[in-house]
C-alpha cells in the first residue's frame, strides 16, 4: 500500500504543486520521493512508500536499465509476478512485484498488461519513447485512483482526491476531480509541451468473466460445467484458500481484522491455517473492536480461541467514536451514511494496530456480502435472477462504499489491506454459478458459502451459521445500536430548521435525516462542491427502508427476537 501522485503539463511551479502530494503522506510513512521527468520540466511523480516487499529497491517511480524510457508509479500488489516471470522468461532487476508491469507492457502493450495482472493495483505508466501516459485500476477498485484533466491538457493523478483538489492551474480551477473507474485503463498522448490528450478509456475486465491470468494460476483447472453441489462446494473451498494463500506475499508482519462474523472469521481461520503450513515465525494477531460486551467482541473472542490467534480487543466508548467522526469523513472523502458509521470502528482499530503492534499487512472480509448475497434485504429479493443482478450492481459499486471504507480507514494509519473475497478467480467462479444456488435459504443469508465450509472444522458451528450483523451495529450493544447512539448525539447538533431547508442548501443528494445532514456539513467543510463524488446513498432494496442499518429491517428484528 502506497500513495501515488503525478502531474503532466503543469503551468505552475512544481515545488509549489508538490505540497498537494503531501496530503496523502499517511499512505506511505516509510519514505517519500519527488521526481521530475527528464525532458519534460512540467511533469513529475510523487511517491509515498509503505515498504512491504523489497526494502532496498522498492522506491518509485520504478525505472529499470532495460527500459530507460518507462516510468512506473503504482500502488498495489501483483500476486502472480513470479508465475508471469516463469511463463514469459522475464528478467527482473528488483524484487518488487510491480516491476512485472514494465515487462508485460514491453511484451504486449497496455491491454495485455492490465488483463494479466492478478492482484490489486492503481498505476501510472509513462512511456517517453512513444509519448504515451497510461492509467489503470484493478477490477473492483480495491486500490484507489483519482484524476483531474483540464480542457487544455493538464493532468493530475493521485491515490486520493485530497491530493488534487488544491492544485493550481492558469486557465481553470481543477474542479473536475473524479474517481478513475475500476477495471479500466486509459491511454493518453503526451505532447512535447508536457500536456496530454485522452485517446481512449477501455474496460479490460468484467468481474463475471474468468480473468485472462487464470491460465497461469497456481490452482489447476477446476471441473467446469458441473453444478453438482459437492463439486461446487469443493471448488469454493479450493479457490478461497488459494485467494488467501497468494496474499501471504509480504516482508512485513501479517494481521487480520476479526469481527466474529462469518466473513472475517473465515479469512482469519484459513489465514492462520496457511501461515502454519508455511511455518511463519510469528503468531497471527487478530483484532476486534466494539463497545463493552458488544456482539462482535464476544463472537470474535470465540473465533480467536478456536483458531488459536493472538487476539487483541479494542474497546471504545460513544464519546471516542463521536470525536472521530470529522477525521473519518476527511479520510473517507464521502458523506454516505452507512459508510461513515461503519468506518468509525475500522478507523479506531486501525489506529490501535499502528500504535500498539507491528502488524502492517491486514487481512479483512470485505466483498463477501456483495458477492455471496449477505445483506439482510436479499431475503426480500423477488427472484433469484433479480438477486443475482443486485449482487452484480453492488460489486460494481464497491469502490464507492465498502472498498472505499476499507482502504481509507486502514491507509489513514499506514496499513495495507488485503481482501481475499475479491480475488478475481474466486469471484468469477461464484458469479458463474446458477442464481438459485446463491440466494439465501431457510432464512439464512450466504447459505452456499456457509455450507461449503460446514465440514471443515475451521470455525465453531455457531459462528459459521451466525446471522448477518452490520459492522456499524455489531460493535455496539444489542440494547442500543451504534447508529442510535450517533443519532441521539447528532439530534442535539442539527437544528430542525436546518434539516427543513437541507434540499435548498444541498440540492444534490439532499440529506433526509439529521445524521446525514451532519455528515454532509463536515464533508462540505473539507471538500466544498464535491458532493458528486457520491452518486447516491447506499440503501437496501426491496424494502421500505429510511435507514441503511440492518437493525431497522423486519427480518433482523424477528431473527433477534426469537
Amino acid at each position: 500500500m502506497c500513495g501515488i501522485w503525478a502531474l503532466f503539463g503543469s503551468d505552475e511551479c512544481l515545488s509549489v504543486q508538490c505540497l498537494s502530494a503531501m496530503k496523502i503522506a499517511h499512505r506511505g510513512p516509510d519514505a517519500f520521493r519527488f521526481e521530475n521527468v527528464n525532458g519534460f520540466i512540467n511533469c513529475c511523480f510523487g511517491f509515498h512508500r509503505l515498504a512491504v516487499v523489497d526494502q532496498l529497491y522498492g522506491m518509485q517511480p520504478i525505472r529499470v536499465k532495460k527500459f530507460p524510457y518507462l516510468w512506473l508509479c503504482y500502488n498495489g500488489e501483483i500476486y502472480n509476478f513470479k508465475q508471469l516471470q516463469k511463463q514469459f522468461g522475464f528478467e527482473y532487476q528488483t524484487l518488487v512485484d510491480g516491476e512485472v508491469i514494465l515487462h508485460l507492457y514491453n511484451r504486449g502493450g497496455i491491454e495485455q498488461t492490465a488483463s494479466m495482472l492478478d492482484g490489486v493495483f492503481a498505476f501510472i505508466l509513462l512511456d517517453t519513447a512513444n509519448r504515451k501516459v497510461f492509467l489503470a485500476r484493478d477490477t473492483y477498485g480495491v486500490r484507489p485512483l483519482f484524476k483531474v484533466l483540464t480542457d487544455d491538457g493538464f493532468l493530475g493523478v493521485c491515490s486520493e482526491a485530497k491530493g488534487l483538489i488544491n492544485l493550481k492551474h492558469s486557465t481553470s480551477l481543477c474542479s473536475k476531480v473524479e474517481p478513475f473507474l475500476p477495471g479500466h485503463y486509459e491511454v493518453l498522448d503526451l505532447k512535447p509541451s508536457g500536456k496530454v490528450a485522452s485517446v481512449e478509456l477501455v474496460k479490460f475486465h468484467s468481474y463475471k468473466d474468468e480473468p485472462l491470468h487464470a491460465a497461469c494460476d497456481t490452482v489447476e483447472t477446476l471441473p467446469s460445467g458441473s453444478f453438482d453441489l459437492e463439486t461446487v462446494k469443493s471448488n469454493i473451498r479450493i479457490l478461497f484458500e488459494n485467494a488467501v494463500r497468494k496474499r501471504l506475499m509480504a516482508h512485513r508482519r501479517i494481521g487480520c481484522l476479526l469481527s466474529g462474523g462469518l466473513d472475517s472469521s473465515l479469512v482469519a481461520a484459513v489465514l492462520l491455517k496457511l501461515m502454519k503450513e508455511i511455518n511463519v515465525s510469528y503468531p497471527l494477531q487478530t483484532f476486534a473492536i466494539g463497545m463493552e460486551n458488544s456482539p462482535d467482541l464476544l463472537a470474535a473472542r470465540k473465533v480467536a480461541a478456536h483458531i488459536g490467534s493472538e487476539h487483541h480487543e479494542v474497546i471504545f466508548n460513544s464519546e471516542e467514536g463521536i470525536q472521530a467522526i470529522e477525521e473519518v469523513i476527511f479520510s473517507l472523502e464521502t458523506y454516505d451514511i452507512t459508510t461513515v458509521r461503519a468506518s468509525i470502528g475500522m478507523y479506531l482499530v486501525s489506529k490501535y494496530i499502528r500504535k500498539k503492534t507491528d502488524s502492517v499487512v491486514i487481512f479483512s472480509g470485505e466483498g463477501s456480502d456483495e458477492l455471496t448475497q449477505g445483506y439482510i434485504y436479499f431475503h426480500k429479493a423477488p427472484s433469484p435472477d433479480e438477486a443475482a443482478e443486485e449482487s452484480e450492481r453492488l460489486l460494481k459499486e464497491l469502490y464507492l462504499f465498502d472498498v472505499l471504507r476499507a482502504d481509507r480507514t486502514t491507509a489513514a494509519h499506514g496499513l495495507e489491506l488485503r481482501v481475499p473475497f475479491l480475488d478475481h478467480r474466486f469471484t468469477s467462479y461464484y458469479l458463474s454459478l446458477p442464481a438459485e444456488l446463491r440466494i439465501p435459504k431457510n432464512g439464512i443469508e450466504k447459505y452456499l458459502l456457509r455450507q461449503s465450509f460446514e465440514d471443515s472444522n475451521l470455525l465453531p458451528k455457531e459462528i459459521l451459521w451466525r446471522p448477518k450483523e452490520a459492522f456499524s451495529d455489531g460493535i455496539a450493544s444489542v440494547k442500543k445500536s451504534w447508529f442510535s447512539i450517533l443519532q441521539d448525539y447528532i439530534d442535539q447538533q442539527v437544528d430542525d430548521l436546518l434539516l427543513e431547508k437541507a434540499a435548498e442548501k444541498y440540492p444534490f443528494n439532499p440529506p433526509k435525516t439529521k445524521e446525514s445532514y451532519y455528515y454532509r456539513q463536515i464533508f462540505e467543510k473539507h471538500y466544498p462542491g464535491r458532493s458528486n463524488w457520491l452518486p447516491h446513498y447506499w440503501m437496501p432494496r426491496w424494502v421500505k427502508a429510511t435507514d441503511p442499518s440492518a437493525r431497522t429491517l423486519k427480518h433482523y428484528k424477528s431473527a433477534t427476537q426469537e
